[in-house]
């Protein structure tokens, strides 16, 4: 079965027209009228090209419509009138559902959740150190911890240089952010007070 995009004509779709005594195919469809609703339009009516033009001219998308009803179908805001639970005053607050409302068959929110709370541990450790941003990146990016001294620093930088190094990925230079990145942060991690 084929479609025809620009008249909405479905050929060789197999069916007859629906229109009493009409042996033409029914290749062009029509609302029905049954089972229309929130759902969608319902059942379709096949009908042949004549029968769906004069379908087509006798179909009022009013009828049986009060007056009111065919005002407010018509208004640019219809749809707009009734609030949606995103934009009430309470949105996320009354009806957000909580994290236990999920199955998390792969632990993926749960370890989400725990990599932020060992982050803002870390954030706290290292403002109480007296370490400022800059330290905190240059020990993030060396993988140290802050207990660390001068030995762990140089076996970490060495292991991260021999890890990104072109010589050592067989001339891949793509890891040349990451060595630049080691090769930064070791040069002003040694120069803190805690690695003299």
């Amino acid at each position: 079965m084929t479609q025809d995009r620009f008249h909405g004509r479905m050929k060789n779709s197999g069916r007859l027209c629906d229109a009493p005594g009409c042996t033409e195919p029914g290749e062009f469809r029509a609302p029905s009228g049954q089972g229309s609703g929130a759902d969608g339009p319902g059942q379709y009516r096949w009908f042949c090209l004549e029968h769906v033009r004069a379908f087509n001219q006798g179909y009022d998308f009013f009828r049986g419509m009060s007056r009111d009803e065919i005002e407010r179908a018509q208004s640019p805001l219809a749809g707009w009138a009734s609030e949606t639970r995103a934009f009430r005053p309470t949105a996320g607050i009354d009806d957000a559902p909580s994290w236990a409302d999920f199955a998390d068959p792969l632990d993926a929110i749960a370890a989400r959740a725990s990599r932020r709370r060992q982050d803002h541990a870390r954030a706290r450790d290292a403002q109480r150190r007296g370490l400022n941003p800059v330290d905190r990146q240059a020990y993030d990016t060396l993988g140290l911890d802050f207990e660390a001294d001068r030995r762990d620093l140089r076996a970490r930088y060495t292991e991260r240089v021999r890890r990104y190094h072109p010589d050592r990925n067989g001339g891949d230079r793509s890891h040349e952010a990451a060595l630049r990145a080691v090769v930064e942060a070791y040069q002003h991690l040694r120069k803190l007070p805690q690695f003299a």
